[in-house]
């Protein structure tokens, strides 16, 4: 291509020296102001994966611990006749309303926030559904493994050290 804008060039004026043909696309792509915004994009997006990784380790404690604090109350009802499996059904049952809630709102405080940044974006949706399925689907998951872990550990655990346990 860039050949044949050489000839292009020497058809119309052969006297004009034609030497580092670059089209206009190829020297934006490779100016110093696209590679400092290419950068700060990917830093931006460094960020915002380790953002999701600890977001997904801290709900994941918080449920771990909420649900291995009950373990009394689940040494209760499994002692009073409760069947493994409708214990661990609640559990996940209350931390995935829970967790539907956070992701709700978390939807919601996405879009309000896209809109207040909505000007400082180029080339990018602010509300990508993409993004935010992908980090719902994330966090989601890590909620309900933050469950059923404690939950099958709890519910294996005899009654008698169940209630005993404080």
């Amino acid at each position: 291509m860039l050949s044949s804008m050489a000839q292009s060039v020497r058809e119309i004026d052969s006297s004009i020296a034609t030497f580092n043909l670059v089209t206009i696309p190829d020297h934006i792509r490779d100016s110093p102001s696209a590679y400092l915004h290419r950068s700060a994009a990917w830093l931006v997006g460094g960020f915002a994966g380790v953002a999701l990784i600890l977001g997904a380790v801290g709900l994941y404690g918080v449920i771990a611990y909420s649900v291995s604090q009950r373990t009394r109350e689940i040494g209760i009802r499994m002692a009073l006749g409760a069947d493994q499996a409708a214990v661990r059904k609640m559990i996940l049952r209350e931390a995935g309303g829970l967790t539907a809630a956070g992701i709700a709102i978390g939807v919601v405080i996405s879009f309000a926030s896209g809109t207040l940044l909505r000007g400082l974006l180029f080339g990018v949706k602010p509300w990508d559904p993409g993004i935010l399925g992908l980090v719902s689907i994330v966090l989601t998951g890590t909620a309900v493994l933050a469950c059923w872990v404690p939950a099958i550990r709890a519910t294996r655990v005899d009654p008698a050290i169940a209630m005993r346990c404080e």
